[in-house]
């Protein structure tokens, strides 16, 4: 009788599956059906008067005839394809340039060879530059360095630098010292990841050993490069600083299964593929390497209409302005780059199908795996929600992964920071000008100060204020609890349950692949016919194919100068060029109909496959199951640990106690008030003179004690204040506190108590103005604790 009812309950399942995935699917189609009518109403109604005739050019040339309207635009648009078509022989020419140079960084910065990681003894194509500062920029070697580690997903080196108006570029404005991880497009023989992370993490132990009178270092992770950063930031706490992830996908399987959107439709690819298999027959195909492009033609893939139309027929409108932006960013877009087997098959195994790195199952040596709890410095995390290849649920969800809970986060004197912007694609997270300018412009600002943050998990936002001398930008920091996280998972992550389905496919695939089909291609391929297959790659193709190398393309070289000095450009409103928009708007209408519809189908056959393997039972996997487990933080040693003594320390512990009491009553968190606080730890005599490991081990321990134990924590300060002079002091600086400090009705409410508890009257609080100075405090010297560092 119960395997009867099992078996129904099986079977229920199976059909409520197929039934959302039906309704989803139909669903997503006539969303896209609508989204297509409205582009294409919009492309007729921006091209057309209210009574449905063309826009005509206002003033003189409203009057002139069709025919020469006609002629004006068929010169406008055979000129225009001349400086198109030239454009592209220039692309391919570049193309050619920049292999035959070995595919340098492209980089408009000067650069020097710190490090060459292909001289190590155990060698890998990675290297350590030093980014020269222009003329007009001086740089000071005791700020705290930045070390840009780019993605190695396809393309080459030198994305977060390859405008003035970048990463490197905005780092370099604030005078710190800048260092880029590179690589070069071929890998040493046998390399592996692990050697990778340990080659980088000799780069850090240099910067760090280059700058000894400087903060630890800041390492910047951009997509592939940001896991990269955290396996370097886990393995050497000791000598990383604060850590910025942009665009990184650590929580592959994260995504969106509900109210008809596809937040991620790359994910489904590694199912439908039928795993890690594909990454072999690629290496094997490419004779034990594997082509860059391959994972680049997958990010064309997802916007056919910018891939094949968009891009194109921009330049084609605006050829007189545009061909330097394209030209420039094409040279990265094409420069491929090459990985071992080795590497590519870890990366899919570990990251994509396995989605292992935050749940700690990555392996850092023999006996060892990668634990993202070691990290100890604060962690940034900027993601976008128009990235459709790292929405915010990759970026964000291995926080719940590794943690289960706010009050963890916190017992580990872990910092983390949300920066989500509403719009920007996965690139533009690295190479926009205006996210430069913004976003990465406030994050300098912000991890000036981010270690006078108490442990838990923030959001960034960034505010437009418009002032006398423009537009400036205002930063808060709102703290959330991993609740609110979670709440942000459409189906609370049930959707992730198919992928475990799809790690277990994988393995059987790919021990398939190896035993009947493996044996039967290496011996068909050899250097020779590897190489004819990356230079036939379509991607590259495109290139050298419309390059100098191609006769037909001469004749541009010698017509593009006497076009250029007889431009005659056609008015915007030319009624043939207003038809010609409306045209590109269609086509690009039409594609993105059937990205839409391919994303719909693929998603609804991946839950019909790997759905129902999970709805019947066919694994031990189930709907049911909890993501997260549950872990008592009371349990934790480091929480064991602060609580014994919770009334044991000095003048440095009850200063760090009061300043966590009165943060528990903050709302937002303005980014000057920070500024306030660093100033404060400056100019006190006692707590200057701490080492930052030192500071951040009182300020830790007093942030477990007030958030588990708050009660006890404040009626024991006058314990850790025994000394009369140094309550004297304390009180002196809450009065300070009130003055120079913007405190809420809670916060003064919580100053108030600490008074009464160190035996100080109730003062009259009044919120005071964050403009006035921080005068000195009377010099008293204490020396400091010396217990262990977390």
């Amino acid at each position: 009788m119960d395997d009867v009812k099992e078996q129904t309950k099986k079977f229920t399942g199976f059909y409520n599956l197929m039934a959302k995935v039906g309704e989803l699917y139909f669903k997503r189609v006539f969303d896209a059906q609508k989204a297509f009518m409205a582009k294409m109403e919009e492309a007729v109604q921006d091209n057309l008067k209210p009574d449905g005739a063309v826009n005509a050019h206002p003033g003189d040339t409203e009057d002139q005839n069709p025919w020469q309207a006609w002629l004006s635009y068929v010169t406008d648009s055979i000129q225009r394809s001349v400086l198109f078509w030239d454009t592209m022989r220039q692309r391919g020419n570049i193309f050619m340039e920049h292999e035959r140079a070995g595919k340098p960084p492209v980089l408009v910065f000067d650069y020097e060879t710190i490090v060459d990681g292909r001289e190590f003894k155990k060698p890998v194509n990675f290297a350590l530059l030093r980014i020269i500062p222009p003329k007009g920029i001086k740089v000071d070697d005791n700020k705290r360095p930045f070390i840009i580690i780019d993605p190695r997903a396809g393309h080459g080196p030198g994305i977060g630098g390859f405008k003035k108006d970048s990463e490197v570029g905005v780092a370099l404005k604030e005078g710190h010292p800048v260092y880029l991880v590179s690589f070069f497009p071929e890998p040493m023989p046998d390399q592996t990841m692990l050697d990778v992370s340990n080659v980088q993490i000799e780069f850090v132990k240099v910067v760090h050993d280059r700058h000894p009178n400087s903060p630890k270092p800041v390492i910047y992770g951009n997509c592939q490069g940001g896991w990269a950063t955290m396996m370097v930031a886990a393995s050497r706490p000791d000598i990383v600083g604060p850590v910025v992830i942009n665009g990184a996908p650590l929580s592959y399987w994260s995504g969106s299964w509900s109210g008809g959107e596809s937040e991620n439709p790359m994910r489904y690819a590694g199912g439908l593929l039928g795993g890690t298999w594909m990454a072999l027959l690629a290496s094997d195909l490419g004779n034990g390497k594997f082509d860059g492009a391959n994972l680049v033609q997958n990010f064309e893939n997802l916007n056919l209409a910018n891939t094949f139309w968009d891009k194109y027929y921009h330049l084609f409108e605006n050829v007189d302005t545009e061909p330097p932006r394209f030209l420039e960013f094409e040279k990265w877009w094409h420069g491929y780059s090459l990985m071992n087997e080795e590497e590519i098959h870890w990366i899919v195994d570990n990251l994509f199908i396995g989605n292992k790195l935050a749940r700690g199952e990555v392996k850092a040596g023999s006996h060892s795996f990668f634990d993202l709890k070691s990290i100890r410095s604060p962690i940034i995390v900027f993601s976008s929600k128009g990235d459709n290849i790292t929405p915010p649920q990759q970026a964000l969800n291995w926080i719940a992964d590794v943690y289960t809970s706010t009050q963890e986060i916190k017992a580990n004197g872990q910092v983390i920071v949300a920066l989500i912007q509403e719009e920007v694609g996965h690139l533009g997270i690295f190479v926009s000008g205006r996210v430069a300018k913004k976003e990465h412009s406030q994050i300098v600002e912000v991890l000036q100060y981010i270690e006078r943050l108490r442990p838990g998990l923030y959001l960034m936002r960034i505010h437009e204020v418009n002032g006398k001398e423009g537009i400036r930008y205002e930063v808060t920091l709102e703290e959330k609890r991993l609740e609110d996280l979670r709440r942000a998972n459409k189906l609370e992550r049930k959707d992730e349950k198919p992928f475990e389905v799809v790690e277990e496919v994988s393995q059987l695939n790919e021990k398939a692949y190896t035993l009947f089909a493996r044996p039967f291609i290496r011996p068909m391929v050899n250097e020779t016919t590897a190489q004819l297959g990356r230079v036939f790659n379509p991607l590259r193709w495109q290139c050298w194919a419309f390059s100098d190398l191609n006769p037909a393309m001469w004749p541009l070289a010698v017509i593009t100068p006497f076009v250029k000095n007889s431009r005659k450009p056609s008015y915007p409103e030319n009624p043939y060029k207003m038809f010609e928009k409306m045209g590109s708007k269609a086509v690009s209408a039409w594609l993105d109909l059937l990205r839409d519809l391919r994303d719909a189908s693929q998603e609804s056959l991946f839950f019909q496959i790997y759905g129902s393997m999970v709805a019947l039972g066919v694994t031990g996997t189930k709907w049911e199951e909890g993501v997260e487990a549950k872990v008592d933080p009371r349990e934790l040693p480091f929480v064991k640990e602060a609580l014994s003594v919770i009334d044991k320390g000095g003048y440095p512990e009850a200063l760090a106690r009061i300043a966590v009491l009165v943060g528990t009553g903050a709302e937002a968190i303005p980014l000057h008030r920070l500024e306030l606080a660093d100033k404060f730890i400056r100019s006190d005599e006692v707590v200057s003179k701490m080492s930052e490991d030192e500071r951040r081990r009182i300020r830790n321990e007093q942030v477990v004690i007030v958030e588990f134990e708050p009660k006890r924590a404040l009626e024991s300060l006058p314990v850790l204040l025994a000394n009369h002079g140094d309550k004297e002091k304390m009180l002196s600086i809450l009065e300070r506190v009130k003055a120079d400090f913007e405190l809420n009705q809670k916060q003064r409410a919580i100053l108030e108590k600490i008074g009464k508890v160190l035996g100080s009257p109730a003062p009259d609080f009044k919120i005071g103005s964050v403009e006035k100075g921080v005068r000195p405090i009377p010099p008293k010297k204490m020396k400091a604790s010396t217990r262990r560092v977390r």
